[in-house]
């Protein structure tokens, strides 16, 4: 049917659908799209250039069960004759089940696109293959690139570092479109009686055994060892590595005095058999899977695929051999509760091609921040990667132990974070359904520091920053250093996420109890502080009521965060102002504003405001209000109620300033239109 008449779609477009095409009648096809020869459009499809406008879909094509194609009024592609379009997929290319091309998106020619594989305001160059359940947005993958399922891909350094399509990949893309050129054709052919009695008639060839294993998808079905395990050794294979298979009773493990076991397979399958049969010999032992590059003559990877204690399961070799196998891989009970921030950090790790290490400290050698290095997490599979991390953190109880993220071509560490610490037990585990889940780790008293928590004022503060783009660090102080101002830095938050941020906060204010610890906003633009914040003051409890300008105590909890959305713009979901109205008319300051101007004026800074409306907001072009001379705390505050009401309906900001280093040291947006 033609597009509707709407604003950016006057001229009610039809699709124009060539005459070797097959659209499903269950199918939607809307506005202007063009759809090449031979293409098959599946049954519940939906197809809409009614916003986003136009479509091309490249001859040879085939748009399977249930995938979405639309796209945004604003943002446009240039497809390979030149014009621009909301969306392009080449010739020969298969969008498979679920899937979602949201315009502006390009997918090229001979292209796969995995079950329920998202691409957005992206190019996919000719010869990918995107896998199951990845997302690609705001970047252009290389030609002959392959998304391994599950992948978020969501900045170019992700998309460069991808690894090239395989041939065992390009022949299960080949079978799948080769499929739904037969479907295509049956479609065409129902209509006709001739046709189906051809069909009927045509004898079908006996697959052999071997043409059933040439495709390694396929040969998955002939075993049930560990998934996580047989994705290892393929991806080794894969890139022309040898497998090798150590093991070590607990003894010879902690002097690592590994020993060899025999393994003789040339093929997937005969090495998977034979590792089948190794894990049960050494059952009770740990077992490592060790990648071998034959040309450099090195080891790039050692996997510990097996501890002592793990929960064996039986196992069906391809040979018909039955073996054991860890159900579990890393042989702790699941954990039904819990934070899945370390899970999440590890997977995001490995999937953005990262490196993880793992360091410890016993109490000393953490004050003095000189730790040790245990042996590098080498795997591309999140359970081995959460399988080995848990047997550190078993092995090294009562030491401080830190997750690190380290990227392997810029050699330096993106992420750096404590998961464990002395007298605390932290679990990650399997929960049997391909998903992991993190318990945090635990103090003395059995309370999770998760929930040991910050003031609601700091926790609120963290969020604006974060959704500002600012990275966060801490300062701590004793008394006499804070009188002179001699603060020092605590160990460096490398995370982004709310999460492993003020796990980073707590743990500083919990190793310097007793002394003042400030919170610090960093514009790593500018190169400047944007925010000091003192979040604890000796003999302070963390936790306490916030006291708004009238002297009324409210409670934390209902704090309301200052945030914005990734796009900059104001999260309409969100308390937009800083201030309330009271029944008799008259304003107050919330308590996170007013936390603020406290702590501000407590350190001898000067308080500024700042408005702009939405045109000049856009621009960065804030316009000062009148000038605060005061240091009265009331004062200041009769000042920014007076700016926020001369200015309702337009950005208003706080401003903090050193007035000796002459250098702005907080801005924190307090109202919004």
């Amino acid at each position: 049917m033609a597009a509707p008449p709407t604003p950016w779609s006057k001229n009610l477009a039809e699709p124009r659908v060539d005459d070797s095409a097959y659209v499903h009648s269950f199918s939607n096809l809307i506005g202007d799209v063009k759809v090449g020869a031979n293409v098959l459009i599946a049954p519940g499809t939906s197809i809409r250039a009614d916003e986003g406008t136009p479509f091309h879909i490249g001859d040879g094509s085939n748009i399977q069960d249930g995938v979405v194609i639309h796209g945004l009024e604003q943002g446009r592609v240039q497809g390979d004759d030149g014009q621009d379009y909301s969306v392009w997929i080449g010739e020969d290319s298969c969008i498979t089940h679920l899937a979602l091309i949201h315009g502006p998106a390009y997918v090229g020619s001979k292209c796969f696109i995995g079950f329920r594989s998202t691409v957005f305001n992206a190019r996919v160059g000719d010869g990918c293959i995107v896998m199951m359940h990845a997302l690609i947005q705001d970047v252009e993958i290389p030609a002959g690139k392959y998304v391994p399922s599950g992948a978020v891909i969501t900045n170019q350094q992700q998309a460069d570092r991808l690894p090239d399509v395989q041939p065992e990949d390009r022949e299960f893309a080949a079978h799948v479109v080769h499929i739904n050129e037969a479907l295509a054709a049956g479609y065409h052919c129902a209509q006709n009686n001739a046709c189906i009695n051809a069909i009927r008639e045509e004898k079908t060839p006996m697959k052999s055994s071997t043409q059933n294993q040439t495709n390694g998808y396929q040969s998955v079905t002939n075993m049930s060892l560990n998934t996580d395990i047989i994705n290892q050794v393929r991806s080794l294979l894969r890139q022309g590595n040898t497998i090798g298979v150590e093991h070590a009773n607990p003894r010879r493990f902690k002097t690592k005095s590994w020993l060899s076991a025999p393994l003789n397979g040339t093929n997937e399958s005969a090495i998977l058999a034979e590792l089948g049969n190794i894990l049960n010999e050494c059952s009770g032992e740990y077992v490592r899977l060790i990648g071998v590059d034959p040309q450099a003559k090195r080891r790039v990877a050692e996997v510990i695929i097996q501890r002592p204690g793990d929960v064996s399961a039986p196992v069906q070799a391809s040979n018909g051999n039955t073996a054991k196998v860890n159900a579990n891989s890393n042989g702790h009970a699941p954990v039904s509760n819990g934070n899945g921030d370390l899970a999440s950090e590890i997977k995001s790790l490995i999937q953005s091609g990262y490196s993880i290490g793992v360091e410890y400290a016993d109490a000393r050698r953490f004050k003095t921040k000189s730790w040790l290095t245990a042996p590098s997490v080498k795997t591309s599979s999140v359970n081995e990667a959460i399988s080995t991390i848990q047997g550190y953190l078993a092995d090294l109880s009562g030491n401080y132990v830190q997750l690190v993220g380290v990227d392997p071509q810029a050699k330096r560490r993106v992420s750096q974070v404590i998961i464990q610490r002395p007298g605390e037990t932290a679990t990650i585990a399997s929960n049997g359904n391909g998903k992991v889940s993190y318990q945090a780790p635990r103090n003395n008293g059995g309370v999770a520091v998760a929930n040991s928590s910050l003031s609601a004022e700091a926790i609120a503060q963290v969020r604006s920053l974060l959704s500002q783009g600012y990275r966060i660090g801490t300062e701590h102080a004793d008394v006499r250093r804070f009188k002179s101002k001699s603060w020092q830095s605590c160990s460096p938050i490398q995370g982004t996420s709310e999460g492993q941020v003020i796990s980073a906060l707590e743990a500083c204010v919990q190793d310097h109890a007793g002394e003042y610890v400030r919170l610090i906003g960093i514009d790593t633009n500018a190169k400047r502080r944007v925010l000091e914040m003192i979040i604890q003051r000796p003999g302070q409890t963390n936790q306490g009521t916030s006291v708004t300008s009238n002297g009324n105590s409210t409670n934390p909890s209902n704090l309301k965060a200052l945030s914005l959305e990734s796009g900059g713009w104001p999260n309409k979901t969100a308390t937009s102002n800083a201030y309330t109205t009271t029944n008799n008319g008259s304003s107050s300051l919330d308590a996170n504003t007013l936390a603020q101007v406290r702590s501000l004026l407590s350190q001898g800074y000067r308080i500024g405001t700042e408005h702009a409306d939405v045109r000049r907001f856009k621009t960065k072009s804030w316009q000062s209000c009148s000038p605060i001379d005061s240091n009265n705390e009331s004062q200041v505050i009769s000042a920014l109620q007076g700016c926020l009401q001369e200015h309702s309906g337009e950005y208003v900001r706080l401003i903090g300033i050193d007035t000796q280093a002459k250098r702005r040291v907080l801005e924190a947006i307090i109202q919004r239109p």
